[in-house]
């Protein structure tokens, strides 16, 4: 607010507020202009970021906060049937392949997607969900972490995980080695010896007759 002159106040008193009004009111100028570059640019990543039939519903606002509150106003219903979406892919979600690493993040990363709406899981509830979504082959693996009694956490999860899909890779190449140093010794012993067949040796003395006989002649 302008300053307003008050009631018995010398001029000079008066002009020193003024000018002291004056400094204050330059500087805000100069926040404000920064801040208005701001917002319009982060309305203008807002908007870009939301598709076209989510935006056409949504007035337009002066401020980002405002703009966004709208937003978060129309899903307050639908987040309830995108939690449960998120909870059912957690629990039916399946190893197949492609990185075990990458695996647990996707997984960590839906229940961290659970936090915003008071259904935080902790992390001994999500390594049993990761334990029950690897196949077969990790067993072993999950029964040697139920009879210990430490616990870990996501991080822990992860480098146990790694260590043990890169022991069962080497022990299943080491298997096929085997199975195939097997085979070819087999196949080796199947091949018969390239070569001219032995002849009878009856057939042989014949041949011999045959030929003194017509020496004879």
């Amino acid at each position: 607010m302008d300053p307003v002159r008050e009631e018995n106040e010398t001029n000079a008193d008066f002009t020193a507020r003024q000018r002291d009004h004056a400094e204050v009111w330059m500087k805000y100028d100069l926040e404000r202009k920064k801040w208005d570059i701001s917002n319009r640019e982060c309305l203008m990543v807002a908007k870009s970021t939301i598709s076209d039939a989510i935006r056409g519903s949504i007035p337009d606002y002066d401020t980002t906060i405002e703009y966004l509150k709208k937003v978060e106003s129309q899903f307050i219903g639908p987040s309830k049937a995108y939690a449960s979406t998120l909870i059912k892919k957690l629990f039916n979600k399946k190893y197949t392949g492609g990185g075990i690493r990458e695996h647990i993040l996707n997984m960590s990363n839906m229940a961290l997607k659970l936090k915003p709406m008071d259904l935080e899981l902790k992390d001994e509830f999500l390594i049993h969900l990761v334990f029950t979504s690897l196949p077969k082959e990790y067993e072993t693996f999950v029964v040697n972490y139920n009879m210990k009694p430490d616990k870990w956490d996501i991080e822990k999860l992860i480098a146990m995980c790694i260590q043990e899909e890169e022991r069962l890779k080497s022990s299943q190449g080491d298997s096929a080695n085997l199975v195939k140093d097997n085979k070819k010794k087999n196949f080796n012993k199947n091949v018969k010896p390239q070569g001219k067949a032995p002849q009878n040796d009856h057939h042989q003395k014949n041949n011999n007759a045959q030929i003194e006989k017509d020496r004879c002649k």
